[in-house]
């Protein structure tokens, strides 16, 4: 088991940014602590995209991103139990991180001030508070339905392009919107090229996971992602783009 009693912190996606697959943290918490060790959750594709409760994860920290959730760039979150924040040192030093100082020592504030070292982004927080607002009212649900019925119509629509495949859930129940796939004989930075001469915005390459892309047996993919601002006629764009590509490639 890679999961024993050496193992201190077990650290694991929530939802996969290439597959699109969301992990079963259930069995991995009970696992982390029939050996005593701390679960930390990366959960800055799923926090912007379905419900998620902290403290049904089952996760001693979980962290995400500001920008992947309409915020701006530069700014993140941790959350983490109050066991954890209590016994973590801070690894940044700074104005009002510090509780007492002298030349010999110093003590630390209390969670969160003594990870907050230095002068605050104010002006990234801010925006990412105004984000968050934003998603609150609309519903963590109601963006996961959104994205859920885009993900099925984009899920199907591929399945009927000859030449496809498909990496990932191809079912759009328990799964995020970040669909990956590959057009046969075509190199996906040629696939994200036209596309993107006809205004079609996708991702290509490893994605920044090349373990997976070993586990694939591929080089890189091309990565098509939906949100809030999406609809229907993106995702009938997208396919009549990869059915242009093919033909412009000659491969129809």
């Amino acid at each position: 088991s890679l999961i024993n009693s050496r193992t201190k912190i077990v650290a694991v996606s929530h939802m996969s940014n290439v597959l699109g697959s969301i992990t079963d943290l259930d069995l991995i918490s009970k696992a982390s602590k029939s050996v005593g060790a701390f679960l930390f959750v990366d959960a800055c594709q799923s926090v912007p995209h379905i419900p998620v409760d902290f403290h049904k994860l089952g996760a001693d920290a979980i962290a995400w991103s500001g920008h992947k959730m309409l915020g701006p760039l530069g700014i993140g979150l941790l959350g983490a139990t109050e066991e954890l924040l209590e016994i973590m040192p801070p690894f940044i030093s700074g104005g009002s991180m510090i509780e007492t100082v002298s030349m010999s020592k110093s003590t630390f504030a209390k969670a969160p001030k003594k990870f907050e070292a230095g002068t605050p982004p104010a002006a990234e927080a801010v925006g990412l508070g105004a984000a968050v607002e934003y998603l609150q009212k609309i519903g963590m649900e109601n963006v996961h339905n959104h994205e859920r019925h885009l993900t099925k119509l984009m899920l199907d629509g591929l399945k009927e392009i000859k030449g496809v495949t498909i990496y990932g859930p191809v079912d759009d129940r328990d799964r995020g919107s970040t669909v990956s796939f590959a057009l046969d004989g075509l190199h996906p930075h040629d696939v994200g090229q036209v596309l993107d001469d006809m205004g079609i915005a996708v991702r290509v390459g490893n994605h920044c996971a090349r373990p997976i892309m070993d586990k694939l047996k591929v080089q890189s993919t091309t990565r098509a992602s939906t949100y809030i601002y999406n609809d229907d006629s993106d995702i009938h764009a997208l396919l009549e783009g990869i059915d242009e590509v093919f033909g412009f490639f000659g491969k129809k």
